[in-house]
């Protein structure tokens, strides 16, 4: 059997709109998605998002009347939550100033990089910083979405909630972060899911892509 390329791989994927609720992902697969979270890159390596995986089903039903009552949340069997922090601060930045000494070693350049990064982000509007933590979790996203598809687990990013709401359940504000985006974790219902039989609708490679030789 021919190995599939990434190509087939993401045509497979699609937002699922009907999950099996009888049909629990194996935690070895929901495990392979999380560690391709974990690895993801972001800016300066600074990771500046948590990843909150709720399987808990009361949990979850009072996520979905925050989220218009999608359906995923509650028929798949895990639901993610990227989390952003809500600003950027000099405990923060030294915590992964720490790990990467740990890892790296003390090296001299090390410490002036990250000195560079608080004397920029620390006097920043506390929105911006959050906005651009924000774009750090949606690149991991990605790398969830694809590693999902690699395992042949549907999800479907989600951005139809109301953040304040999902913050309250969660308790984020507290630890100083907010939700950013809900990826639902589960298998299609073939017979249920309109959107299954569908072809794929994307932009040609001619009206996306401009060449610049």
């Amino acid at each position: 059997m021919a190995m599939k390329t990434l190509t087939d791989i993401l045509g497979w994927r699609y937002a699922t709109k009907k999950m099996n609720p009888a049909t629990p992902v194996p935690q070895e697969k929901v495990e392979a998605i999380i560690d391709a979270v974990r690895m993801a890159p972001t800016s300066s390596g600074l990771q500046p998002f948590e990843l909150l995986v709720i399987t808990n089903n009361d949990l979850r039903a009072q996520i979905a009347q925050a989220a218009n009552g999608q359906a995923q949340i509650t028929d798949g069997s895990h639901l993610l939550v990227f989390a952003a922090w809500d600003n950027y601060t000099e405990e923060r930045i030294d915590e992964v100033v720490q790990l990467t000494v740990d890892a790296r070693g003390d090296l001299p350049t090390l410490r002036g990089y990250f000195d560079f990064l608080k004397a920029n982000y620390l006097k920043r509007d506390a929105e911006v910083n959050y906005a651009h933590a924000a774009r750090q979790a949606y690149i991991a996203l990605g790398f969830a979405m694809v590693a999902a598809a690699e395992q042949e687990v549907d999800c479907t990013p989600m951005e139809g909630f109301n953040p304040d709401a999902v913050d309250a359940i969660l308790g984020l504000r507290e630890r100083g972060l907010r939700s950013v985006v809900l990826l639902p974790l589960g298998y299609r219902d073939t017979e249920g899911d309109w959107l299954f039989p569908m072809p794929k609708v994307r932009k040609s490679r001619a009206a996306m892509v401009t060449d610049l030789a």
